[in-house]
């Protein structure tokens, strides 16, 4: 009985081996080679380039708080669509309301001072007009001094407390510029400060929320490494494509802009503050028109080919 239970594991094992070695023996089909851009241009040069919203100066607009905080509420996702002044965060403003309502006390208590001191003085002038030895001149002085103290006391408490709800505003950030809100990154029971939020990846700050403003279309930043510098055409005779990364090897023409004149760390693609680079680049903004059916979204990376016209 034994031999037989080791002849029949021995049998399955031998039937399991010949399926294996048939099954893996099939030959695979071939995978569709992988497209690969070539530089459009004889002595072209090449550059790294990020999408972003078309603007005449600077980038996306960064929204960061005026103070710091927990978050108790986001009015916005990415995609959102916002107008200039739309509520974006809300950012706990308990102990503020609490300052504002014993500043609005301090008024009361500064408005009946200010009563009392008018009706005493008005009591002294009323029996120094009847008898004019009945109240002596000190006293007059003594009752107009404070009421003029308690005016000012009330003025003092009235600015108090607008400064107070001119901060309280300051907890509910807001847009300031129409646009479409392209990153949201704090959350509900985040704190927030003027420096932003903190970004556990990349143990940085980040902006609370990122804005695209509302432009006529997308453009392109494109970082050339400072080895590459020298050759770049002048101004008037440079012209570059772009092409997208995993799409066509078609390029998709671009209209040179402006050069940015300051040569900055490479950490501006990876936005990775913390980032150890010996590499500079040289920002050049591009202008394009994306051609229909492309999907081409802000931060997006491609490539870039920088030429020179004849």
């Amino acid at each position: 009985m034994r031999q037989k239970l080791l002849f029949g594991i021995a049998l399955l094992g031998i039937v399991a081996g010949l399926v294996s070695a048939y099954v893996y023996h099939q030959a695979l089909p071939t995978q569709a080679p992988l497209q690969v851009t070539r530089n459009p241009y004889s002595a072209g040069i090449y550059a790294e380039g990020i999408i972003q919203s078309e603007q005449r100066t600077g980038d996306d607009v960064n929204v960061y708080p005026e103070v710091p905080g927990s978050v108790v509420r986001i009015y916005v996702h990415p995609g959102s669509v916002v107008t200039k002044g739309a509520p974006l965060a809300a950012i706990d403003d308990s102990v503020q309301r609490r300052v504002v309502a014993a500043d609005s006390a301090k008024i009361g208590a500064a408005r009946a001072t200010r009563d009392y001191q008018t009706d005493q003085l008005k009591i002294l002038t009323q029996q120094a007009a009847i008898d004019p030895r009945a109240v002596s001149h000190l006293a007059l002085l003594s009752a107009r001094d404070n009421l003029r103290i308690a005016l000012q006391n009330l003025r003092v408490a009235i600015r108090t407390r607008a400064a107070d709800a001119a901060l309280l505003r300051q907890y509910v950030l807001r847009a300031p510029v129409p646009g479409t809100v392209l990153r949201a990154p704090a959350t509900v029971g985040s704190y927030v400060s003027p420096q932003g939020v903190y970004d556990t990846y990349t143990r940085g700050q980040d902006p609370v929320v990122v804005l695209q403003p509302h432009s006529s279309g997308l453009q392109i930043k494109a970082y050339l490494d400072e080895i590459l510098v020298p050759r770049l055409p002048v101004a008037h005779r440079i012209e570059a494509q772009m092409f997208i990364r995993g799409g066509s090897t078609t390029g998709i023409p671009l209209q040179f802009v402006r050069i940015d004149p300051y040569v900055t760390p490479k950490i501006e693609l990876s936005d990775q503050r913390l980032e150890k680079v010996d590499v500079r680049v040289l920002p050049i903004i591009f202008r394009f028109t994306a051609p229909p059916g492309a999907s081409l979204y802000p931060g997006e990376l491609v490539d870039v080919y920088i030429g020179g016209r004849s």
